[in-house]
């Protein structure tokens, strides 16, 4: 049975089910929840100390636990990236796949809620680079608790990134324990004309855009990836390969993004299908800006991806290449 619930809610049930279910599931971090008073002893308010607790939590993956370590922000994720990157994301290569980690690590990100600069990055594709690491970047309340029972259920460690714009909203989530698999997109819209992908909060801003793209006669295939890494390079292709051209919507900065990557590997894999240059929207290369006005300038929005996908539909090849460059502005 499915209920409306908040994007919170469904993490919050995601969390409490797994550990009803498995008592080697614990949680550390400076935010414990509802959960602390379910399961008491295995909800540790630590210190906000992030190298400390990030630590702690590795450690006790490799002895037979599975830590949920829960950072309250993206950005603080330096302080404890030795151990995520040298550590966590190696034991598993380093030991001849001798070695489990099942460590998740929860952390907000990405802008709109006026915190400025830090505490607003997008920085999924940083993580996304690390061979050994697994990146979760979920866009709905369903697709929320089903890839947290997945990460939690998980042997590698994984980077589960949630948006802070998206705990409030709401959508249809089932009361079971249901798992979403790792590196299987989502095809949340289908259409023939263009294909947009998009990653996490962005996948509202795309499907409002189609919908608007329709009602101009644009069928806009719309595809959510879930996972950053694994990658579902073959929904994307083949969509590419049906539409023949492609919209990547990326909150993270335009430098080395994801929107980058997946444009790359469309390149690559699938020129012989484009009719048109690829688009990519996404911010500018600046930091998150603190006024009001000039965040709402820099966040994509569904009008700047409606116009990306115009600009690719209405492309003729002997016109001047629509240029987004890389500051950002795409066709907005």
């Amino acid at each position: 049975m499915a209920r409306t619930i908040s994007y919170r809610e469904a993490i919050d049930e995601a969390l409490a089910q797994e550990m009803a279910r498995d008592e080697s599931v614990i949680v550390l971090g400076g935010a414990p929840g509802a959960a602390q008073g379910l399961f008491p002893g295995r909800v540790l308010d630590t210190p906000a100390s992030e190298s400390a607790f990030v630590g702690a939590a590795i450690g006790a993956a490799t002895r037979g636990q599975r830590p949920v370590a829960e950072l309250v922000s993206i950005d603080f994720m330096g302080a404890g990236i030795d151990q995520i990157f040298n550590q966590a994301a190696k034991f598993r290569y380093m030991f001849g796949g001798n070695a489990r980690t099942p460590v998740v690590i929860r952390t907000a990100y990405g802008a709109g809620l006026r915190a400025a600069a830090q505490h607003s990055q997008c920085l999924y594709p940083i993580f996304t680079h690390i061979p050994g690491l697994k990146v979760v970047v979920p866009s709905s309340p369903y697709e929320a608790k089903g890839l947290l029972i997945r990460s939690i259920r998980d042997d590698d460690p994984v980077v589960f990134c949630e948006h802070r714009a998206l705990y409030e909203t709401s959508g249809e989530v089932p009361e079971d324990s249901y798992t979403i698999p790792f590196g299987r997109a989502n095809v949340v819209r289908e259409g023939g004309d263009v294909t947009i992908v998009a990653i996490g909060r962005m996948v509202a801003m795309a499907r409002q855009a189609a919908g608007e793209l329709a009602a101009t006669g644009i069928e806009a295939e719309v595809i959510d990836p879930r996972t950053t890494s694994p990658l579902d390079t073959g929904t994307i292709l083949a969509s590419v390969g049906k539409t023949g051209r492609l919209v990547v919507v990326d909150e993270a900065s335009p430098r080395c993004n994801l929107a980058t990557d997946i444009s790359a590997l469309v390149a690559k894999e699938a020129f012989g299908a484009l009719r048109a240059p690829i688009e990519m929207v996404t911010p500018p290369h600046t930091p998150v800006p603190f006024s009001d006005a000039l965040e709402d300038l820099y966040i994509p929005d569904a009008q700047k991806v409606l116009n990306a996908a115009k600009a690719v539909v209405e492309y003729r090849r002997s016109s001047p290449a629509v240029h987004s460059g890389l500051d950002g502005g795409g066709a907005g």
